[in-house]
C-alpha cells in the first residue's frame, strides 16, 4: 500500500477537502504526524479528524505520534509520571474508539538516542507501556516506532553537516523495540546524495539484513528545487528518485510506503520543495511516477 502524509495546500475547508479527494490518486493511505498531546485534547485534534474522515474519503488512516523535536532533541513534555500516564491513556482511548490499523509512537527516535540517551531510555520504557495499553484496546492495531534511515546507516554527512561514518551505524537500536510489530523508517537520501544515480544499489536492501519484520516507510522524500547551493535538484531528478526508490525496494515487499508531501510546504530547505504537486496544483513528473508505481 502507498499513500501521502496530510499536507494540503492550506487548511482552508476547500483546500483540505480538495487534498483528501486528490489523495485517492496517490494511494489508499493518508497519514497524520504530530504532537502526541493532540490525542488528549478535548477536540481530538488532527488524529481524530483524519480517523473520522477516512470512511467518507475511502482511505486508511496511519497515525504517528511525536513526543520530541528532532532538530534539538528537546522533549515536548518531560517524560514524568503525569506525561507517561497522559500518553498511555490517550493512546488507549484512541485505539479503543477508532481501532486504527497502524499507530506509530515516536518519529526518528534514533535522533533522540544521539542527542539525549537518557530520554531515549525513558522512551523505551514508555513504548512498552503504551504498546500494552493499545493492544488491550485494539489487539489488531500494529504498533511501532519510527527510525531515520540515513542516520541508522551512520550517514551524517551531506546536508546533515557532519561526516559519514559506517562505524556509527545504529542498527542495534532495533533490539530495544523487539515488540514493535513492524519496522518503520523515514528516508531522505537527497540529504546525503546529490543525484539518485549515486544511491548505492543495496541502499534499501540492507534493511533486510537487520530485521525479518514487515517494513514501512512513513516518510519518503526528494526535493525538486535548484537549491540549496551545491545540492541543486530538479523536478526531473525528483521523478528519477521515485523510480529508483521503487526499483530498490521491490524485493523488500514494503507493507506501506508514504510520500511526505503532496504540496510544497512552508518549511526549511530542502524539504520545502518535496511536494509531488506544485503550489498551484500542477503535477510534477514525480507525481506520475508515484501514481504508476507499485
Amino acid at each position: 500500500m502507498k499513500g501521502i502524509t496530510l499536507t494540503p495546500r492550506s487548511f482552508s475547508p476547500s483546500d483540505f477537502t480538495g487534498f483528501l479527494a486528490k489523495a485517492k490518486e496517490a494511494g489508499s493511505i493518508v497519514s497524520w504526524e504530530g504532537d502526541w498531546g493532540e490525542l488528549a485534547s478535548s477536540s481530538g485534534g488532527g488524529p481524530k479528524v483524519v480517523a473520522e474522515l477516512a470512511p467518507t474519503y475511502d482511505y486508511m488512516p496511519v497515525i504517528v505520534l511525536q513526543f520530541f523535536t528532532q532538530s534539538s532533541g528537546q522533549l515536548l513534555r518531560p517524560l514524568d509520571a503525569a506525561t507517561v500516564t497522559s500518553y498511555r491513556e490517550s493512546a488507549h482511548a484512541f485505539a479503543e474508539k477508532y481501532k486504527p490499523h497502524y499507530l506509530g509512537l515516536g518519529i526518528e527516535v534514533n535522533i533522540l538516542y544521539e542527542k539525549s540517551p537518557a530520554d531515549f531510555d525513558g522512551f523505551v520504557g514508555l513504548f512498552g507501556e503504551v504498546y500494552d495499553a493499545v493492544k488491550s484496546a485494539s489487539p489488531d492495531t500494529k504498533v511501532f516506532t519510527v527510525f531515520q534511515l540515513e542516520r541508522m546507516k551512520g550517514l551524517h554527512g551531506g546536508l546533515f553537516g557532519g561526516t559519514n561514518d559506517p562505524s556509527k551505524v545504529q542498527w542495534h537500536l532495533l533490539d530495544r523495540f523487539s515488540r514493535s510489530d513492524i519496522i518503520a523508517f523515514t528516508t531522505y537520501p537527497d540529504l546525503i546524495y546529490k543525484d539518485p544515480k549515486d544511491i548505492p544499489s543495496d541502499y534499501y536492501a540492507e534493511i533486510a539484513q537487520h530485521t525479518s519484520k514487515p517494513i514501512v516507510f512513513v516518510e519518503v522524500g526528494w526535493h525538486s528545487a535548484a537549491s540549496p547551493r551545491g545540492w541543486e535538484s530538479s523536478e526531473a531528478e525528483q521523478g528519477e528518485f521515485v523510480k529508483t526508490f521503487f526499483d530498490q525496494t521491490r524485493d523488500l515487499r514494503s507493507e506501506i510506503v508514504i510520500w511526505s508531501f503532496m504540496y510544497d510546504q512552508s518549511t526549511i530547505e530542502p524539504f520545502n520543495s518535496m511536494g509531488l504537486l506544485r503550489s498551484d496544483g500542477g503535477e510534477r513528473p514525480a507525481w506520475q511516477e508515484w501514481v504508476r508505481a507499485g
